[in-house]
C-alpha cells in the first residue's frame, strides 16, 4: 500500500517542526549524503547511497536478478513487482542487521537509488544494461511495478523502502564526455522520449526520489535546472527529495563551467531544488548562506524534503513495524533464488533456430561448451550488483542439465578480450582446445559475448574504447573468429550470448544454427540457460532493444535527437526489431474487446491467446498503436501502448488475458515539446514491432 496523503502531509509538517528546532547550521549538514547525527533531536546519522538495480547492491550478499535490460526483455509487469517486493524486503532486513551492528555506513541504508529508467537510446552507451530499454512505456511500466514492489509494504504509514529514478534528463551517453556534455535536446525529443518514464514513475508509483543527471540539457546542468520545479514538482506533482548524482554537483564548476566555484554550485543547485548531494559540494552550502547566495528559507526547504523521506521510513520512529522485520535467513533464501530463476528463465531470447533447439537428448553422447564466458560469474552479475552465495554458470547448468548420460568437454577457446589465455601464451592459444572439443562432440553451445568489465559506467568498465562505452558492436578479440573456426568443423552450433545489449549478429544469423540472448541472466542464469536449451523451459523473452544490422545505420552518438533511432523512428530495416523473440511452440489471438475510456485515464484490452503448439509456453501479450499524419508532430512508425503475460499454457489450452492501455502510453508529441491524444488511432495486438508496423490493427478509436 503507498504512503496516503493525509500522512504524507503529517509527515511534513513533523519534518517542518524538526526543522525549525535546528539551527542552519545543522540543516545545511543534512543536505549531503553522509549526514551526521544531531542527538539533541533524536536524529540520527545517515548514509543515503544505496543501490539496488537488480538486487540490493554492494552490502554483501542479497538475491541477484537479471541485470535490468533482462527484466525489461520479460515484458511481464507483475515479475517486476514481484523482483520489487524482494529487493525492499531484503534492504529492510540487512539494513536492519546494520543498525543492530552500529553499521550506519554507505550501502546500507533503505534509499534505494534505483531504477534506472533512462532510455537506452544508442547500442553503444555502456551503461544500457542498466536501463528497460528504448521504450518509454516499457520503461515507465517496467519502473512503476519495480517501484512500487520496492516501496509497497503491509503498512501504508511507512515506505518499506525508498526507490529512486534516475537519471533525469537526456542521459544515455557518452560516457567519457558525460561530465561535462550538453545534451542538446529538442522540446519534442525531451517530452516525446526523455521525460514520459520519469513523468509516469512520480504520479502512478509515488516514487520516493528522483536523481539528476551529470549532464547538462541545453546549456543548463540538469540537477540546477529549472524543469526541477517548473516540470517535476509543479505540473508532476513530486513530494519526494530530488538528489544528484554522485559528483554531478563538482561537475557544475569543475566541467560545465557554469558556475567558479564549489559555492557557487551550491547555491545555483539549492536553489533550483536540488535537496540533497551525493558529493562533496553542499559541505559549502553554508558558506553559500554566509555570502548571501542562499537564503535560510531554500535551506530549511531542502531539509524539510529530506527529512520528511527518512520520516516515512519510520526511521525516526522506533515503533515502525517494518524495524521488526529481523529474520536474516530471509534473505536470498530458497524462494527468492525461485524468483531469480523464475525472472532469468522469462528473459532468454531465442532469436534463432533452425530446428536444433530444444536440444534432443537421445541424440547426443557429447556436448561441447566453448567461450568466455561459459564459465564466467561476471556475465551473470551485470553492474550495480551485489553478491550471491551460489552461482550457477551457463557451464554448471549445462552440466547438471545433462546429467551422466551425457558427457560435456569443455573449453574456453580464448579470452574475452585479450589476445591471450595465459599470461606467456601466444595469441589463440585458447583455439587448437576449443576446435578439439567441437570435433568430439555431436553438439557445441558457443558462449559468447560481454561482461561489465567491457560495458558499464565511466570509472568501472575499462574496455579499448574508453569509459565503458562500445565503440563497435563486434564481438571483442578473437571471439567472432573462434565461433567462425568452430562452425567450420560442421557440427550444429548454438550461439549463447552473455552482453547488455544489441551486438553485430549478422553473420551468426547467417552461420548459426540457434542464438540465445542471455543478457546477463543474475546468479541463476546458467540454470535457466540450461533448461531453455534442452527444452525444459520454452524460450518466451521479447527484445526490450532493436538489433541494428551496422552502426552505419544509427546517426553519431553524441546526437540526441531521435530521428533514425529506436524501432519508432528507424527507418532502416533491423536484425531483430523491438518486441521480437521466438518459441518452442506457437500461439494465436483471437479479435482483441476494450472496456473504458480514455476520458476515465485507461482502457483494458482483453485477448484471448491460445497455445496452439506442441509444448506449455508463455506468451508476452504486446500491445501496439498506429497512427495517421498529426500536424506539427513527428509521428512514430508504431508504439508500444502496453503489455503483459498470457501465463504458461498447456498444448490446447487457452486463457483470456487483460492488458492496461494507460491514457499517457498513446499520447503523441507536437514538435513544441505539449503532448495530446490522437483524434483517431489505431491499436492491436502484435508478436512485435516489425508486425506492427506493417499490419493493419484492428481497434479504431
Amino acid at each position: 500500500m503507498a504512503i496516503s496523503q493525509e500522512n504524507q502531509a503529517r509527515y511534513e509538517a513533523r519534518a517542518r517542526e524538526l526543522a525549525a528546532q535546528m539551527t542552519v547550521e545543522e540543516k545545511a549538514s543534512q543536505l549531503s549524503y553522509q549526514a551526521p547525527a544531531i542527538p539533541r533531536l533524536g536524529i540520527p546519522a545517515y548514509n543515503w547511497w544505496n543501490e539496488a538495480l537488480h538486487g540490493v547492491a554492494r552490502a554483501g550478499v542479497a538475491t541477484m536478478f537479471p541485470q535490468a535490460v533482462g527484466l525489461a526483455a520479460s515484458f511481464d509487469p507483475e515479475l517486476l513487482r514481484e523482483a520489487g517486493r524482494i529487493v525492499g524486503l531484503e534492504a529492510r532486513i540487512k539494513y536492519n542487521a546494520a543498525q543492530r551492528h552500529e553499521d550506519r555506513g554507505i550501502y546500507k541504508g533503505l534509499t534505494l537509488w534505483s531504477p534506472n529508467i533512462n532510455i537506452y537510446r544508442d547500442p553503444r552507451w555502456g551503461r544500457g544494461h542498466e536501463t528497460y530499454g528504448e521504450d518509454p512505456v516499457l520503461t515507465a511500466t517496467c519502473g512503476e511495478n519495480y517501484i512500487r514492489g520496492i516501496q509497497e509494504g503491509d503498512d501504508d504509514r511507512y515506505l518499506h523502502a525508498a526507490a529512486c529514478v534516475k537519471h533525469i534528463a537526456a542521459h544515455s551517453g557518452p560516457e567519457g564526455i558525460r561530465h561535462g556534455f550538453d545534451s542538446k535536446v529538442s522540446p519534442f525529443d525531451l517530452n516525446d522520449t526523455y521525460l514520459p518514464a520519469f513523468e509516469w514513475c512520480v504520479k502512478k508509483s509515488g516514487v520516493e526520489g528522483i536523481m539528476g543527471a551529470y549532464n547538462m540539457i541545453n546549456g543548463i546542468p540538469a540537477c540546477a535546472h529549472p524543469m526541477i520545479q517548473d516540470t517535476i514538482r509543479e505540473k508532476w506533482g513530486f513530494q519526494g527529495y530530488f538528489v544528484s548524482d554522485c559528483g554531478a554537483l563538482a561537475d557544475m564548476h569543475q566541467f560545465c563551467l557554469y558556475t567558479h566555484t564549489a559555492v557557487e554550485s551550491a547555491a545555483a543547485a539549492l536553489k533550483a531544488g536540488c535537496d540533497l548531494n551525493c558529493g562533496n559540494v553542499y559541505l559549502h552550502a553554508l558558506e553559500a548562506y554566509n555570502e548571501g547566495l542562499v537564503t535560510e528559507e531554500e535551506i530549511t526547504r531542502a531539509a524539510v524534503r529530506v527529512l520528511t523521506t527518512r520520516i516515512k521510513l519510520g526511521l525516526m520512529d522506533p515503533d515502525c513495524a517494518y524495524h521488526q522485520e529481523t529474520d536474516y535467513l530471509t534473505v536470498e533464501c530458497g524462494a527468492h533464488r525461485a524468483a531469480a530463476l523464475r525472472a532469468a528463465e522469462e528473459s532468454l531470447v531465442l532469436l534463432k533456430n533452425n530446428g536444433v533447439l530444444p536440444l534432443k537428448r537421445e541424440q547426443l553422447k557429447t556436448l561441447g561448451v566453448i567461450g568466455p564466458n561459459a564459465a564466467s560469474i561476471r556475465a551473470l552479475e551485470g553492474n550495480y550488483n551485489g553478491l550471491s552465495s551460489r552461482y550457477v554458470t551457463v557451464l554448471q547448468g549445462i552440466q547438471e542439465e545433462a546429467g551422466e548420460d551425457i558427457r560435456v568437454l569443455y573449453g574456453p577457446g580464448c579470452h574475452l578480450y585479450k589476445d591471450v589465455l595465459e599470461s606467456c601464451g601466444e595469441p589463440r592459444d585458447g583455439f587448437a582446445e576449443a576446435l578439439s572439443v567441437a570435433e568430439n562432440s555431436d553438439a557445441v553451445i558457443m558462449v559468447l559475448g560481454l561482461d561489465s568489465s567491457i560495458e558499464g559506467e565511466e570509472g568501472d568498465a575499462n574496455n579499448e574504447y574508453g569509459a565503458g562505452d562500445k565503440g563497435s558492436l563486434r564481438l571483442p578479440g578473437f571471439q567472432q573468429e573462434l565461433l567462425e573456426e568452430v562452425v567450420k568443423v560442421g557440427k550444429p552450433v548454438v550461439l549463447v550470448v552473455l552482453a547488455g545489449g544489441a551486438l553485430d549478429l549478422t553473420w551468426a544469423e547467417e552461420h548459426a544454427d540457434g542464438i540465445l540472448y542471455g543478457w546477463y541472466p543474475g546468479s541463476e542464469g546458467g540454470r535457466a540457460v540450461a533448461e531453455v536449451l534442452f527444452g525444459r523451459v520454452s524460450p518466451s523473452g521479447r527484445t526490450p532493444v532493436t538489433f541494428p544490422r551496422s552502426l552505419e545505420d544509427l546517426p553519431p552518438f553524441e546526437e540526441y535527437s531521435m530521428v533514425g533511432r529506436t524501432y519508432r523512428y528507424m527507418e532502416k530495416e533491423p536484425l531483430y526489431p523491438f518486441g521480437f523473440g521466438l518459441s518452442y511452440t506457437s500461439f494465436s489471438c483471437g479479435k482483441p474487446e476494450v472496456s473504458g475510456s480514455f476520458a476515465e485515464g485507461r482502457i483494458t484490452l482483453s485477448v484471448e491467446v491460445t497455445n496452439t503448439g506442441n509444448c506449455p509456453g508463455d506468451y508476452p501479450v504486446q500491445v501496439y498503436a498506429r497512427f495517421g499524419q498529426e500536424e506539427d508532430c513527428i509521428v512514430p512508425r508504431c508504439k508500444l501502448c502496453g503489455l503483459g503475460r498470457s501465463g504458461l499454457l498447456a498444448p490446447g489450452e487457452r486463457r483470456l488475458v487483460r492488458i492496461p492501455v494507460e491514457r499517457e502510453a498513446v499520447l503523441l508529441t507536437h514538435t513544441d515539446g505539449s503532448r495530446f491524444l490522437p483524434e483517431s488511432f489505431r491499436l492491436g495486438v502484435c508478436d512485435d514491432s516489425r508486425q506492427a508496423a506493417q499490419s493493419d490493427l484492428p481497434i479504431v478509436f
